[in-house]
């Protein structure tokens, strides 16, 4: 990178890339009820409160039995009764899955391995058999979850399984997109001179499904327009999309001035999405938030989202630190000769159509490969960036 007065210019992808991570840090934290914490991330190590399973339980319908039999079967046992009691040798009770195993028992006959004549029943049964023993999945104090992980359904099941009602996780990002454009349009066909708005359909429930809590707005290509609704936002992050050129209808510079923003990354030599920017509040001014502004291209603007906006959140929500996948390549990319280049791949096949302002290879990848400058061959492995998918 090189100075320049309103911060540097041409940041290398991989640079931009480790600076949008380093660029925010963990919001505050809050307790939740499990199913309203799904989707967050943990903000604290979470422990099991008891042994899980936390007593001896049948795994299977049938008989529990004690010593050799044939067994005399005395009662019934069901999931969720609390008595407690000892079986003596040759007995035998009928036992539902999930129910109190009593001490003395051998194991359980499960009614398809068993005879019943009257009030006896028969069969081979090995010790220990389908019963969970106490303390089988984990103990009182393990660790089931480290700060930085995302709480999933199945971890709320663990967690409300291992004794949990509550548990910490991060606050969720706020977010404002701005669609900035005089072109656009909300309803039907582009026309001549007029286009389509296909970012604001795809970036807000992009970010919702990263976690962030979403609000689009449109403003039209006017500095003061622009300026004042930046201004007026109390959002952790601000994204526009459109404006980071150098054209007469791009104001996103000037009103980064304007509010005394610094670039923390100005332009990126990558492509798509080039002129992408990430810019913080100066040191004097007390209030703002973090500004990311996207090319207006579409796959441009995918191409700052997971270059910049993506490590932001991830750094915003605490969540640890991720090694890019990797693929091995399956054809051979025509790179560009100075910049890093973003390909839509789907596995690991490279996808056409895949131009700043096309969508098609986009809705149909699962990833954008970074293509190192020059180009990459058939065989050759690189990093990917991960397309939320459902």
């Amino acid at each position: 990178m090189t100075g320049h007065p309103d911060g540097p210019v041409q940041a290398a992808w991989r640079s931009a890339y480790e600076t949008a991570s380093a660029a925010a840090s963990p919001l505050p934290e809050l307790q939740m009820d499990l199913h309203e914490a799904v989707g967050r991330v943990i903000s604290r190590d979470i422990t099991a409160l008891t042994d899980l399973p936390s007593f001896d339980s049948s795994a299977m319908d049938g008989w529990i039995v004690a010593g050799r039999g044939p067994w005399k079967v005395s009662d019934r046992i069901l999931a969720g009764d609390t008595r407690s009691g000892r079986l003596q040798p040759g007995q035998a009770m009928e036992i539902t899955t999930g129910a109190a195993i009593p001490d003395g028992a051998r194991g359980v006959l499960r009614y398809e391995r068993g005879q019943r004549v009257g009030c006896l029943v028969d069969g081979e049964v090995q010790v220990g058999a389908d019963i969970r023993r106490r303390g089988l999945e984990c103990h009182a104090g393990d660790l089931l979850a480290k700060e930085g992980d995302p709480f999933t359904p199945a971890l709320a099941g663990l967690t409300a399984a291992a004794g949990h009602d509550r548990v910490w996780v991060r606050r969720p990002a706020v977010v404002d997109v701005l669609v900035l454009g005089d072109e656009l349009l909300d309803r039907g066909c582009s026309s001549r001179g007029r286009v389509r708005d296909a970012l604001s359909p795809m970036l807000a429930p992009w970010l919702q499904r990263l976690g962030a809590v979403v609000s689009v707005g449109r403003c039209r290509d006017d500095l003061d327009l622009l300026t004042n609704a930046l201004a007026a936002s109390t959002a952790d992050i601000i994204i526009t999309t459109g404006g980071t050129g150098k054209g007469a209808g791009d104001h996103v510079h000037a009103a980064m001035k304007a509010l005394a923003y610094t670039a923390l990354v100005n332009g990126v030599s990558v492509r798509p999405g080039h002129p992408m920017v990430l810019a913080a509040p100066s040191a004097t001014r007390r209030s703002g938030r973090l500004l990311i502004g996207l090319p207006g291209n579409p796959l441009a603007a995918v191409s700052g989202l997971l270059t910049l906006v993506v490590p932001v959140l991830h750094s915003l929500n605490g969540r640890r630190p991720q090694s890019l996948r990797r693929v091995r390549l399956d054809a051979d990319v025509q790179g560009h000769p100075s910049d890093t280049l973003l390909v839509p791949v789907r596995g690991a096949t490279p996808l056409l159509k895949a131009g700043p302002a096309m969508l098609m290879g986009l809705a149909r990848a699962d990833a954008l490969a970074v293509i190192p400058e020059g180009g990459a061959a058939a065989g050759q492995v690189v990093d990917v960036l991960e397309i939320l998918r459902t």
